[in-house]
C-alpha cells in the first residue's frame, strides 16, 4: 500500500513550479492591464496545479504498464515500483483533471466559452504525453507541448480570463515561462539520456545528443532574462526579476560541466526555482507598472 508520502512524491512537488509560474505572471500581466481579479487568479492555480499533478501521475500510470520505469534513474513511481497499482495511479490522474475541469468551467463560464475547448486540449495533451498507442513525448515533442501548454497557454489564459484581453507583455512573459518550463523537462530527459532508448523513449535529448541538449539548457536559461530587458519597456521594476539570474547559473551548471545522472537532480530543482522566483518577481513588477 501506497503511503501518503509515496503519493506526495509520486506528484512530484519539484514541478510545481511550472504550475504556479505562469500563474504568477498572467496575473501580473493582467494586472498591468488593470484588470486582476483575484479569485480567477485562485481558481487558475487551481486549473494549473491539478494539470500538472494529474500529468504527472498520468505519466506514472503510462511509463509503469509500458516497463519505462523499469529502470529508471531518477525519483521513484508509483506503479514502477510497485508501491500502488496502476488502477489506483489513473484514478488519481483522472481525479486531478476532474478537478481542473470544474476549475476550468467556472472561469469559461465568466469569461469566455471557447476556453472549454482548450481546456479539452490540454487534458489530452496531458494524458497523451505518455499515453494512447503513440504518446508524443516518446517522439521529441515533450519539450514543445510544455513551452505551449505551461506557458504560452497557462500565462496567457491567466491574463485573459482576468483582463478580458492578452497583450505584448503578456505573450513575452508568457515565452520566458515557457522556456523555463521547456528547461525543467531538457534537464529531466538529459538525465535519462543513455536509458531512455531501451525503452523505447525518443526524446528530444535523445534526438539531439548530449552535447546539443546542454546547450539548449543554457540558451532556455537566457531567454526569460532577455524577456526581462524587454519589460523594462513596460516597467523599469521588470529589473528586479534579474535577481533569479544567480539561481538560473546554478541551475545549469550541473549540465555545463558534463553532470549525469542523478548528478543532474540539482539542474531540474534549480530550473525550477529560478522560474518561481523570476515569476514571482515579474508578476509583481507587472503587477505595479
Amino acid at each position: 500500500m501506497a503511503t501518503t508520502a509515496h503519493w506526495i512524491e509520486g506528484a512530484r512537488p519539484r514541478t510545481f513550479p511550472n504550475a504556479i509560474a505562469p500563474v504568477l505572471v498572467g496575473t501580473g500581466a493582467a494586472a498591468s492591464l488593470d484588470g486582476a481579479v483575484w479569485w480567477k487568479a485562485l481558481l487558475a492555480l487551481v486549473v494549473s496545479l491539478a494539470l500538472i499533478i494529474g500529468v504527472n501521475f498520468a505519466n506514472d500510470y503510462s511509463d509503469g504498464i509500458r516497463g519505462t520505469d523499469d529502470e529508471r534513474v531518477g525519483p521513484m513511481r508509483l506503479v514502477g515500483s510497485s508501491v500502488a497499482s496502476p488502477q489506483a495511479v489513473k484514478a488519481a490522474a483522472i481525479g486531478c483533471f476532474a478537478v481542473g475541469a470544474v476549475a476550468g468551467l467556472a472561469l469559461a463560464a465568466t469569461s469566455a466559452w471557447w476556453l472549454v475547448a482548450i481546456g479539452v486540449v490540454c487534458i489530452a495533451g496531458a494524458w497523451f504525453y505518455t499515453g494512447g498507442a503513440k504518446p508524443y513525448g516518446y517522439s521529441g515533442l515533450g519539450e514543445v507541448a510544455v513551452f505551449v501548454f505551461f506557458g504560452l497557454v497557462a500565462v496567457l489564459g491567466t491574463q485573459f480570463v482576468q483582463a478580458g484581453k492578452v497583450d505584448w507583455a503578456g505573450f513575452v512573459a508568457a515565452v520566458a515561462v515557457g522556456s523555463f518550463s521547456s528547461a525543467v523537462l531538457v534537464a529531466n530527459n538529459l538525465r535519462d539520456i543513455d536509458t531512455d532508448p531501451d525503452s523505447g523513449k525518443h526524446t528530444l535529448a535523445v534526438r539531439l545528443g548530449d552535447t546539443r541538449t546542454r546547450l539548449l539548457h543554457l540558451a532556455l536559461m537566457v531567454v526569460p532574462f532577455a524577456v526581462t530587458v524587454a519589460l523594462v519597456a513596460r516597467t523599469p521594476w521588470a529589473l528586479v526579476a534579474l535577481i533569479a539570474l544567480p539561481l538560473a547559473a546554478r541551475a545549469n551548471k550541473p549540465v555545463r560541466t558534463g553532470a549525469t545522472g542523478l548528478a543532474l537532480i540539482p539542474a531540474l530543482r534549480d530550473s525550477g526555482l529560478a522560474m518561481l522566483v523570476w515569476g514571482l518577481t515579474t508578476g509583481a513588477a507587472l503587477a505595479f507598472a
